[in-house]
């Protein structure tokens, strides 16, 4: 089957479940802005494909994948996925990700100051400001999505709300 399916030429796109929703619709945009993140993060674990964050980046990235699946229904579909027994974001997810930020704020002394991203000249590190930075529109996004059209679960919005902030602790560690 070719990826040119031509079914989004009207500005449509499908939604897992055979649902079909305007490209321009703000759980559309969402999916977009995690997938941008995702993507993010892979050019942060290209630039040091042998660091130690890089098995922690590639659970983040598989987190973000179960993420978007979860988006990628509408409310009345998600039981269905659920029962599927397709990836989600759990609450250990969130409670690793939260204690992995405290173990790595703990290797660094506080800033005193907001950091200038690439200014240490480590790419590593400016990508993950850069990732943060996406992560933070990512999270503005879904909170628009819940605002706007219907409920996200407290648990996306909250992992997504501390991914900005590991991948800030993690920029200042590298």
């Amino acid at each position: 089957m070719s990826i040119i399916t031509k079914r989004g030429d009207e500005g449509q796109t499908d939604l897992m479940f055979g649902k079909r929703i305007d490209k321009t619709a703000t759980r559309i945009a969402s999916l977009g802005a995690i997938d941008e993140l995702n993507a993010s993060l892979g050019l942060a674990r290209a630039s040091a494909p042998s660091h130690r964050y890089g098995e922690v980046i590639d659970r983040i990235q598989n987190l973000l994948f179960g993420l978007m699946g979860e988006l990628a229904c509408l409310p009345q579909d998600l039981p269905n996925y659920q029962d599927k027994g397709y990836a989600c974001l759990k609450e250990a997810d969130l409670d690793w990700l939260v204690g992995f930020a405290q173990q790595e704020e703990a290797k660094k002394s506080p800033e005193k100051h907001w950091a200038t991203p690439g200014k240490e000249g480590d790419m590593l590190s400016a990508q993950l400001d850069f990732a943060r930075t996406v992560a933070r529109r990512a999270e503005r996004q879904i909170l628009l999505l819940h605002q706007e059209e219907s409920e996200v679960s407290l648990r996306i919005r909250l992992f997504l709300n501390r991914l900005s902030d590991t991948l800030w602790i993690m920029a200042r560690t590298e």
